[in-house]
């Protein structure tokens, strides 16, 4: 069965989780992606693999990949950066090292207020998107999902030169949950 990739978050995989993570950057939630736990053995533990994940990653050729800062959490912001400047070397670095995370993923599991969020803003980009032409641009599940292939069973173009244009002016309605590189990703492995 050829499952088509998420145009916006996908929790279920580390890759796609992180480089999603930005779309909680709004609605004054917290600047980091990976909170450790209340009790200082788990935060303990939990940082030393944070710790280890991160060094992982600069080692496997993500130079600009952050360590956890003093709360125990990796900035988002500073993960999607190393993930948009090399896909591809990022995507390879984190197969290499997601073993070393707590629970076996950067992310902690989304609050329903981060799930709101998330939705808002897929949502505000399928408002855009509309409102720029595409008027047959789905609003995406209540789940947060919105694939290529839900684009195209509108009759939409994706791979269309002015679609995409469409969709870089829409990306900042996005608040970061998607950025061209992505949009790009998603199109590759969908065959577009």
């Amino acid at each position: 069965m050829n499952r088509r990739p998420r145009l916006a978050l996908a929790s279920a995989a580390t890759v796609a989780a992180l480089s999603l993570l930005a779309a909680g950057c709004g609605g004054g939630g917290s600047p980091g992606v990976a909170s450790v736990g209340s009790s200082t053995a788990r935060t303990t533990t939990a940082q030393s693999g944070l710790v280890a994940y991160a060094d992982c990653m600069r080692s496997h050729g993500v130079a600009n990949f952050p360590g956890p800062d003093s709360s125990g959490q990796i900035p988002k912001l500073q993960v999607v950066a190393a993930r948009e400047s090399d896909p591809n070397r990022f995507d390879a670095a984190d197969n290499a090292c997601s073993h070393l995370l707590p629970n076996g993923s950067l992310g902690t599991p989304e609050t329903a207020q981060q799930k709101h969020e998330q939705l808002d803003d897929e949502l505000s980009f399928a408002r855009c998107m509309r409102s720029h032409g595409v008027t047959r641009f789905p609003d995406p599940t209540a789940q947060g999902e919105l694939t290529v292939a839900m684009v195209e069973a509108q009759g939409i173009d994706v791979s269309s030169p002015v679609v995409l244009r469409i969709v870089q002016r829409c990306l900042p309605a996005s608040h970061g949950a998607l950025t061209m590189a992505k949009v790009r990703e998603a199109l590759r492995n969908a065959g577009g």
